[in-house]
């Protein structure tokens, strides 16, 4: 047997910073138990929301302080329906309610007693602060990282390293969620994650999946929120949550905006607007962004073949360039009926189009990598269209009772992509020469469309004092279709079909659900019981070949969430939520690609759903100046969907997803914020699991019990005056696979920023993947191979970036503005 020779050289970052991490959980972790007292607290209750439309502020903060002294005593933020609850001991205080964008409110003085609590502060309405926006002074930032028991939102504008970026690059530093360099996204290690854009389906994730990202620009993102167990409100796809990526909108009167320029190496130039008009009872917003990207990768490989007692080795060195121009534009506008009433019509247009450039050189070995018996060189130049649509119109309506609403949404998704590819293959001697085996000329048309109806209607009634009532109904009605065609040109110049690698896929799904939620706080407990039914068709068919796979079954999907209120503001939830994961349109579709024509990725359209049991329990606490949470996770997956690859005799390799018997993941998940000082902010994250895995249905050794986790640190300072740097890590430790095992990966990233134009303005340089070390590695082996595999997909990137904002406030307005 031969020794195996490692082919990624890979760049670490120094282990001090992951003994940081540790220490500095260890400090949060500690902190409540240094800050608790031993008195139980009283409550104090209210509800925050928009003075001029009367909609619930979730996420608003809302302090509660001493009024001799004016220090914190606690923090929570409001949830979605603009409620909080903050614990106390009896004495006189004051709170303070913030929101981006609006003026701060300082409430009358609370005289908080046991015979008064649970104290009730009402309805508070915040307004705009546009108007005043010339004579204020700015103070402090609205937190990067906001926590609820059920979520975590990321306020991404506020993380430096994204400015250039995409909305890709964005996910791939948001703690616990990975991106390969296929595009697809994981959440907590495991994949199957339910990828949402102002809460609804997207064209841009549909035909090409996660990789579709690449083509939104981060600069028109607002938030990003991460759901780990969602309730049955939520559609049951996505076996590990949630991701809802929320796009910019406001809502404040007058005209007012933001504009992004980036330039950056290797190339990356954009230009970006978000603008927005209020004027009484109308508002017009319009988001555009056009940009220019080059993103150059590489992917290397070896591989040992084992035939009749002999080995032979191949390597495949591949060099690729992206070339794509992208457009987005995106406007709408509010109609306010009245207070009560409002309408929101919109529509999406995106458009790509981009050029592949690919150069593979494959050498071939026999016994050792001394014995070089041939080299064979491929390229690949692809022209790729893709334009799609989406139209539309929501309507909400709230009621004279807190809490109680009804909304409606409406939506048409109309996507196409056409790709064209030519591929050229030349062979040669081991001496460099060339062989009798004539140039290969071959060709590769792909033509994909999706069009998608979706309807869903929400309502929520309150009763009693903290009761409510959810119920709504969704439907969706998606057909897409996939002609491809790979044909060859012979010795006279015709072109001829290669047998196999032509066809027509047509994919039609019907997803109808039901669902009911009841809800209700006693005291310091509170629950929430729900449960969703889906009725599901998919129907698959490959018309050349008269294949049809048709799909129907009815699931229900139960969820429940119920949380205690402990002392001194901490809280503690346990929830369950069955989930499923469906095989997407990708996953079936069995067209194999073409431009490496040894190792070929295609889907399976006997792919079944994979469906799991998903329980968590997770804490939360808000300090003076720190945050924290923490979970336990648990999930039972039943036909776990996993990519397998099998060697035929020649060397050749195909991948495609295989459903698995099962999987059965533990996790411990912590998130942390923490401010020493005003000029310095940290956020950190750590995300410890075991998963085993056993695919035993296909093959006694598709097996895995591996033991991993994910970490992430951010830091930044000021420096001197409106002048920030800010520092990123990531760390993805090693795991192993049902089929081998991936490598660990570590990146950093460097940014600073300095606010210009009597703070109108910031202008923000980046060095993304400093090390450049992005490098997704892994090593895959089967009974008659082994795999090393390298691939980088973003090389190291620079990019410098200019924000102007209109009217627009950057930081949060001074407290001292609403006490006069």
């Amino acid at each position: 047997m031969i020794k195996r020779r490692t082919i990624a050289p890979f760049v670490r970052i120094p282990s001090p910073c992951i003994i940081h991490s540790f220490s500095f959980f260890l400090f949060l972790l500690a902190s409540p138990a240094l800050q608790a007292q031993k008195k139980q607290g009283l409550t104090i209750t209210g509800n925050v929301r928009e003075a001029q439309s009367n909609t619930a502020l979730g996420y608003a903060t809302v302090q509660l302080h001493k009024v001799h002294d004016s220090s914190s005593v606690a923090a929570v933020t409001t949830g979605e329906s603009g409620n909080f609850t903050i614990e106390a001991p009896a004495g006189t205080y004051y709170a303070l309610v913030e929101f981006t964008g609006y003026k701060p409110f300082k409430t009358a003085v609370i005289r908080l007693t046991a015979d008064n609590a649970p104290f009730d502060l009402g309805v508070i309405q915040l307004t705009s602060a546009s108007r005043t926006l010339e004579e204020v002074f700015i103070q402090a930032e609205k937190s990067t990282m906001e926590m609820a028991l059920d979520k975590k939102i990321f306020n991404v504008g506020k993380d430096l390293a994204n400015a250039g970026g995409t909305a890709a690059d964005i996910l791939s530093n948001i703690p616990s969620v990975a991106v390969d360099v296929e595009g697809n996204v994981s959440l907590r290690g495991s994949s199957g994650v339910r990828i949402l854009i102002d809460g609804k389906p997207s064209g841009l994730v549909s035909i090409k999946g996660g990789s579709g990202l690449q083509q939104l620009q981060g600069s028109m993102i607002e938030k990003v929120e991460i759901i780990t167990n969602p309730s049955a409100r939520y559609e049951a796809e996505g076996m590990s949550g949630i991701i809802n990526i929320v796009l910019k909108k406001e809502r404040k009167e007058g005209f007012n905006g933001s504009f992004d320029v980036v330039a950056g190496y290797p190339e990356n130039f954009g230009l970006a607007a978000n603008v927005n008009y209020r004027h009484k009872d109308f508002n017009f917003f319009v988001n555009y962004s056009a940009s220019y990207r080059n993103t150059p990768g590489k992917n290397d490989l070896y591989q040992e073949l084992y035939r009749n007692d002999s080995t032979f080795i191949s390597t495949k060195n591949m060099e690729h360039h992206l070339k794509g121009m992208y457009n987005n534009a995106r406007g709408g506008l509010d109609y306010f009926f009245d207070d009560k009433n409002i309408l929101t019509a919109a529509y999406t247009y995106r458009i790509s189009k981009g050029k592949r450039y690919s150069d593979i050189f494959y050498h071939d070995y026999e016994s050792t990598i001394q014995n070089l018996t041939g080299i064979t060189h491929r390229t690949q130049d692809e022209t790729e269209t893709e334009p799609n649509s989406e139209y539309a119109l929501s309507y909400k309506r709230t009621f004279a009772r807190q809490g109680q609403e009804l909304t409606a949404d409406v939506r048409y998704l109309d996507n196409w992509e056409n790709s064209d590819q030519y591929f050229g293959q030349q062979s040669f001697k081991p001496d460099g020469s060339h062989t009798d085996i004539p140039f290969i000329l071959q060709r590769s048309v792909n033509d994909e469309t999706e069009k998608q109806y979706l309807t869903q209607i929400d309502y929520i009634h309150p009763f009693g004092e903290k009761g409510k009532l959810e119920a709504g109904l969704r439907s969706s009605f998606r057909n897409m279709t996939n002609n491809y065609t790979v044909t060859e040109e012979d010795a006279n110049g015709n072109w001829f079909e290669l047998p196999g690698l032509t066809n027509n896929f047509l994919y039609k799904e019907n997803i109808n659900a039901l669902y009911a939620i009841l809800g209700n706080k006693v005291k310091k407990f509170s629950y929430q019981l729900g449960v969703r039914g889906e009725l599901t068709h998919v129907t698959t068919t490959l018309k050349q070949t008269h294949e049809v796979n048709p799909r129907k079954y009815l699931n229900f999907f139960p969820s429940a969430h119920i949380t205690y209120d402990l002392p001194q503001g901490h809280a503690i939830q346990l929830s369950y939520s069955r989930r499923v994961r469906r095989p997407q349109y990708n996953d079936l579709s069995p067209f194999m690609t073409y431009s490496d024509n040894r190792n070929y990725w295609s889907g399976n359209p006997d792919l079944d759903p994979e469906f799991t049991h998903a329980f968590e329990i997770g804490h939360i606490k808000y300090l003076d100046k720190a945050s924290i949470s923490s979970s336990l996770y648990y999930r039972n997956t039943k036909g776990k969907i996993l990519y397998v690859k099998r060697v035929d005799e020649q060397g050749n390799s195909v991948t495609l997803p295989q459903n698995l018997a099962t999987e059965n993941s533990f996790g411990a998940e912590f998130t942390g914020s923490y401010s020493a000082f005003t000029w310095w902010k940290t956020d950190a994250s750590f995300n410890f699991f075991r998963a085993i895995t056993d695919g035993s249905n296909l093959d006694d050794e598709f097996k895995s019990d591996t033991y991993s986790w994910l970490v992430r640190l951010l830091s930044r300072v000021t420096v001197w005056k409106n002048t920030d740097i800010q520092v990123r890590g990531n760390y993805e430790a090693p795991q192993q696979t049902p089929q081998g095992r991936r490598k660990s990966m570590a990146t950093m990233d460097l940014a600073v920023s300095k606010d210009i134009l009597k703070d109108k303005a910031t202008l923000t340089l980046n060095v993304l993947d400093v090390f450049n070390s992005r490098r997704y590695r892994s090593i895959t082996e089967g009974a008659n191979f082994y795999t090393e595999n390298m691939s980088q997909g973003r090389l190291r990137q620079t990019n410098l970036s200019f924000n102007y904002r209109l009217r627009q406030a950057k930081k949060k307005v001074k407290e001292t503005l609403e006490q006069e």
